[in-house]
């Protein structure tokens, strides 16, 4: 019997409360400044978060508040708890999400922005399928050729194109971005293709403003191990600022293109385009692009931002999805 008693007299205090409530308490009461309006944050009487505070402070030995009739003040001790305890909940937090994560299905509001072309190409149209996969997940579209700043926009996901910029998101490669010469049969049966990359300066081509100094930089990764670079400087009465208005006067007939294979892929199947250099492919810096899906930066990437990335990863990399004279 003694022995029992002198092993609870020295058990530590803090395994006699919850100490996570606790925590939660503290925390709340540090951010509002009161333990009244704690208390209806959590959802508890006022004397249970009173009562959560006294008994850190005995198991801490230091006051964590100064009390005033103007409310509660963090002491040197209590800013320095709030900042650890902080850390420890934010880590509880994550590991229960992760953890119920694996038997929960995907649900919640997921908003996600495209540019407008490829997202009317190839993301609404598997939209439908998407939903029937994951009837729980509400979709908000945002399509925009305008780069959002996702996290001030409150976006979960943005499907970007080319070569990203140093930055802390996090992204994911869904596919290749390949761009490719080409142009209508019509404008080859009366100017003839061009046999090399040094041949399209004599050709009328469809200019794209984002290639500020007209030039085009064509890579050959068939021949040989390196890739073989050519630098071609473009002419033509025509410069377009949208993809898809590039493909509609390729199609007329107006000029040689270079347009992504997501958005040449159907003319070129149904044989209003064909490809010019097949060879060489375009891009406009050396470093290689791709169709990224980019998320804000978390321990935890959320069941429905991932279940959209492995659903349209999928999609996206089904052999010939890109066209079927196309190697993907």
């Amino acid at each position: 019997m003694l022995l029992y008693t002198a092993q609870v007299a020295a058990t530590p205090d803090f395994l006699h409360m919850d100490y996570f409530a606790a925590i939660r308490a503290f925390l709340s009461a540090a951010e509002l400044g009161s333990f009244s309006k704690a208390a209806v944050r959590i959802e508890v009487k006022t004397s249970t978060v009173s009562r959560h505070i006294s008994e850190l402070e005995s198991d801490l030995g230091i006051a964590l508040f100064n009390r005033s009739t103007r409310g509660l003040v963090l002491t040197e001790g209590g800013r320095v708890f709030r900042e650890q305890a902080l850390v420890v909940v934010k880590s509880l937090d994550e590991a229960r999400e992760v953890t119920s994560s694996l038997n929960r299905s995907p649900r919640g509001l997921l908003r996600v922005t495209m540019p407008c072309s490829f997202g009317r190409r190839h993301v609404i149209r598997h939209l439908p399928d998407f939903m029937d996969r994951y009837p729980k997940i509400d979709v908000d579209v945002v399509m925009t050729d305008e780069v959002l700043n996702i996290i001030e926009s409150r976006i979960d996901l943005a499907i970007r194109i080319g070569t990203l910029p140093d930055s802390q998101l996090m992204a994911r490669q869904l596919a290749a971005h390949r761009r490719i010469v080409c142009a209508s049969p019509a404008y080859v049966a009366h100017r003839d293709a061009p046999a090399s990359p040094a041949e399209l300066e004599a050709h009328d081509v469809l200019r794209f403003p984002l290639t500020t100094d007209d030039r085009w930089l064509l890579v050959n990764r068939v021949r040989g191990t390196k890739p073989e670079e050519a630098s071609v400087v473009l002419h033509g009465r025509l410069r377009v600022d949208d993809t898809e208005a590039v493909l509609e006067l390729a199609m007329a007939g107006r000029g040689i293109a270079l347009l992504p294979t997501w958005a040449a892929g159907d003319a070129l199947r149904d044989g209003k385009l064909v490809r010019l250099l097949p060879e060489w492919e375009a891009q406009p810096t050396k470093a290689v692009p791709a169709i990224w899906a980019v998320y804000p930066p978390k321990k935890t990437v959320s069941s429905k931002v991932r279940a959209f990335i492995d659903f349209y990863a999928e999609v996206f990399n089904r052999k010939g999805y890109w066209g079927t004279t196309l190697s993907d």
